[in-house]
């Protein structure tokens, strides 16, 4: 029997970065604090993103992914760059801190 995680397989360059960005979304708002104190934090602005994650995930093969909506567009343009970069930092610093090969995307 397989199990859901042996399915996931990036299908492109954004794929896998997608993927993980929904579940630091979802962590975030999970565990968020008051909604006043964090919009200006970058953990704010990332469970802003909440309204993306249908966007980010990837289509089956041969379907073109969604246009994502204007709450979503809206949610991206607050998350500053600094913010963005940081999180994407972190990102491709979590495989290797769990043992596991570094992810690399390509076309």
């Amino acid at each position: 029997m397989r199990t859901a995680a042996a399915e996931l397989k990036p299908r492109g360059p954004l794929a896998a970065l997608s993927l993980l960005l929904v579940v630091v979304v979802l962590v975030l708002v999970l565990v968020g604090g008051g909604a006043d104190a964090q919009e200006a934090t970058c953990a704010g602005q990332l469970s802003g993103l909440a309204p993306c994650a249908r966007y980010s995930v990837p289509p089956a093969p041969g379907q073109a992914p969604p246009a994502p909506g204007p709450e979503c567009c809206s949610a991206l343009g607050a998350v500053s760059r600094d913010c963005a970069c940081g999180t994407f930092a972190i990102i491709n610093s979590l495989p290797a801190k769990c043992g596991l090969p570094r992810v690399t995307c390509r076309q």
